[in-house]
């Protein structure tokens, strides 16, 4: 057996193989509610063969979107949309998880295929998309395109870390098994984390133990909020890739605090802190797995669990990053917008599948016969 298809167990949730789908932004919610898009897109990557389905980052507050078209969790009226993706994931075979986070200063953007930037007054006449301003660790922009955030007094920190709470809550509510907290990619959270965005100087900003301490207390609300049962994730920008930035010794810092306080796993990203997470500017080269490294020194420095992400679309390559102990559980983004059914293409690559025994009896029989694979015996006529 592969150990990309071996069953892995956080506190009370028990994947059926190692491979989880990335949460992955549709921008296609209306008022933060789930649409027919998700369903469809969901159902897609669920019947894919995958451990374990994250539905994409889901905002703790209205005014945390990213844009628009983000799902939301920052009311109780988006909990029956999102119930039912849980249980489309879960009647699927898939553990059913989701990320939940604020966009801090970079809301208010548009849709990577309308500019991928601010809001602006083409967004506001095509669209009726108006901008609204941000709030950050410092009232410092992405970059010189966007509007500079408002600085997060005391008093709205201490109104984001109840938000956080309240959407842990609702994701619980709506029967999501696993919940992950965004911390990366220049969004509300990484913001005071990074040097480059955070330039207080009151308890929240200056030494790197100030600027974990509103994260922190944000994973220990929603760690509390999740109760025993459900395991908790962090992403986590790992390096910010620029001079000056986040660093990965910040990061196994931060992932022992985080590990004291009850998560479980660590997601390990990289970049974003000012622009995409793809920026190429940012001096992180990129390759296959070229953020695997980030995940073996966390987990081997931390003694946490980490997952891997970031252009593994070979199972052989996936298997080999299992087996050589850098990493617990494989996450898979882009390549499933592309093969909905990698994790059954990489079962019957590794050998795990040779006759199609894994897939829906819809399309595994169909498969199998255009194989040469004879059908087994069907008890009813023996």
């Amino acid at each position: 057996m592969a150990t990309l298809f071996t069953p892995y167990e956080l506190r009370g949730m028990r994947m059926p193989n190692r491979i989880l789908i990335s949460p992955m932004c549709q921008y296609a919610a209306n008022e933060g509610f789930a649409t027919d898009w998700h369903t469809g897109y969901i159902s897609k990557v669920s019947y894919g063969g995958a451990g374990c389905v994250m539905v994409e980052v889901s905002v703790v507050e209205k005014r945390g979107r990213g844009t628009y078209g983000d799902l939301g969790i920052w009311d109780d009226a988006h909990i029956p949309g999102l119930r039912a993706l849980a249980t489309l994931i879960e009647t699927a075979g898939s553990v059913p998880a989701i990320q939940i986070g604020h966009a801090g200063r970079k809301v208010s953007a548009q849709r990577p295929w309308e500019g991928n930037g601010p809001l602006g007054p083409r967004d506001a006449r095509e669209r009726g998309e108006l901008s609204w301003v941000g709030v950050g660790a410092s009232s410092i922009p992405v970059d010189d395109r966007w509007v500079p955030p408002r600085e997060a007094t005391e008093a709205d920190i201490d109104t984001f870390v109840e938000s956080f709470r309240q959407g842990a809550r609702r994701a619980v509510q709506a029967g999501f098994k696993f919940v992950e907290l965004h911390m990366a990619h220049g969004y509300l959270l990484n913001s005071f984390l990074s040097p480059i965005a955070n330039q207080r100087t009151d308890a929240y900003g200056g030494s790197r133990e100030n600027r974990m301490r509103f994260p922190l207390r944000a994973a220990a609300a929603v760690r509390e909020a999740l109760g025993q049962d459900i395991p908790m994730s962090v992403r986590l920008s790992s390096v910010d890739g620029l001079e000056g930035g986040w660093t990965l010794d910040d990061s196994i810092a931060f992932s022992r605090e985080l590990k004291a306080i009850g998560v479980d796993i660590i997601d390990c990203s990289s970049g974003g802190i000012t622009g995409p997470a793809t920026a190429a500017r940012v001096a992180i080269p990129r390759g296959p797995g070229y953020q695997v490294p980030f995940a073996d020194a966390i987990r081997r420095e931390v003694g946490i669990p980490t997952i891997a992400v970031g252009l593994i679309t070979d199972p052989a390559h996936a298997e080999s990053i299992l087996n050589d102990g850098k990493a617990d559980i494989i996450a898979i983004g882009r390549q499933a917008l592309q093969d909905p059914n990698w994790p059954l293409n990489a079962a019957l690559a590794l050998g795990v599948d040779a006759e199609f025994n894994k897939w829906p009896v819809q399309h595994g029989w169909w498969l199998a016969r255009r194989a040469g694979i004879p059908p087994a015996p069907w008890p009813g006529n023996t």
